[in-house]
């Protein structure tokens, strides 16, 4: 953890905002191990009020603040402990033996297509020169189905708010950062402090292995259970201005408007309330500010139950089951008894291909709906 986005941001106690609304100011506990990139690799949080006193623990750099801190660490303690040293070799007989049907292949699988989709366009073998169907060299302007979506549609998604000095003014907040690209490439595209929050605990270690060390890291999955572990060199110019933290998007443990922009890509068909992500996002951006949001409505009863999908369900409804309606209902003051306050579209909305790798033989492409917003 960055002392400088620690004592900068100010984060609040999760437990305390979540349960009773309450900004309580977060304090330094135990610090067991500094860093060079992470000014505290191991140690705590503690709330500031003496009646709640809740430790959040700072693992490998990334302090965990969500409402249940117990609960997330019950649920991710395997993840959490897993060994690093593991050889590549090793890596494939595990997965052999665990199946495909395995947690441990599940989250190869998450890791092979975020790792590809945030970083294999710095891959020469996956770099804009790669393909030859695309030309001689293979270059292409709009290179759909190659990696690098993510980054596509976020400066989609900033253009409308302005160049790099419109959105210098503060802070700024990546929700569901994932792996982690999005949080570089806000850090060089603004000047102020960049943090990226996610509850993936993989994902987020990729991306911290990415501010550490330069390189991002991960399984690339090329058929069935047989993984390749790729290396990426991946150095950005304004790294050091970005962190990243486990939170839960829906509960951003700071006192409000504390942003002067929040990203969220691919969020809002993953969380459990969309409305309430949209309150968050909301709560979260200052006066004046502005906010990027990106989702192409796959909706999965795993992340969030169908009474809260934005459409996608209720075709005999007023929006006739159209998702980007009741979107824009929820970012109209008054249009949703759910409607955010401060909110406004500053641009029309937009669709952009969104390609996720499966293996080396399928590609999946969505289109994601992109909203620019200021507050």
């Amino acid at each position: 953890m960055r002392l400088a986005h620690f004592e900068q941001l100010g984060p609040v106690c999760p437990r305390c905002l979540a349960g009773r609304g309450a900004a309580v100011p977060l304090v330094l506990g135990i610090v067991e191990e500094g860093g060079a990139t992470a000014d505290v690799r191991w140690g705590t949080l503690v709330c500031g009020d003496p009646g709640c006193a809740m430790e959040y623990p700072i693992v490998d750099g990334a302090p965990i603040l969500v409402p249940d801190p117990r609960g997330w660490m019950a649920s991710n303690g395997h993840l959490l402990t897993a060994r690093t040293d593991v050889p590549a070799a090793m890596d494939g007989v595990l997965g052999d033996g665990f199946g495909p049907d395995s947690a441990f292949n599940a989250t190869r699988q998450h890791l092979s297509s975020y790792g590809w989709d945030h970083y294999a366009d710095l891959d020469p073998e996956f770099g804009p020169h790669f393909d030859p169907e695309f030309g001689a060299d293979g270059r292409r302007d709009a290179p759909a189905g190659q990696a690098g979506s993510v980054v596509r549609c976020l400066a989609a998604g900033l253009a409308p708010l302005g160049d790099a000095a419109a959105l210098a003014a503060g802070p700024v907040l990546d929700l569901g950062c994932a792996a982690g690209r999005t949080s570089f490439e806000l850090a060089e595209r603004t000047g102020g402090l960049v943090l990226g929050l996610d509850l993936h605990w993989p994902l987020l270690m990729l991306a911290r292995g990415v501010l550490e060390r330069g390189e991002a890291v991960f399984p690339l999955r090329r058929a069935g259970i047989a993984y390749e572990r790729r290396r990426v060199e991946a150095r950005f110019a304004a790294a050091e201005r970005v962190d990243f933290w486990i939170a839960d998007a829906l509960f951003p443990p700071f006192a409000p408007r504390r942003f002067a922009l929040v990203a969220a890509m691919n969020l809002l068909d993953c969380v459990a309330s969309p409305p309430a992500l949209l309150q968050a996002v909301d709560r979260m951006v200052a006066d004046g500010g502005g906010a990027v949001l990106a989702t192409p409505f796959d909706w999965s009863t795993q992340a969030t139950p169908v009474e809260a999908w934005l459409g996608g369900h209720s075709q005999r409804g007023d929006d006739g089951g159209r998702c980007e309606a009741v979107l824009a209902r929820l970012l109209t003051p008054g249009a949703h008894e759910q409607s955010v306050e401060r909110l406004r579209p500053c641009a029309e909305p937009m669709d952009m291909d969104w390609t996720v790798r499966m293996h080396d033989r399928a590609r999946m492409t969505y289109t994601a709906h992109i909203v620019t917003l200021r507050a």
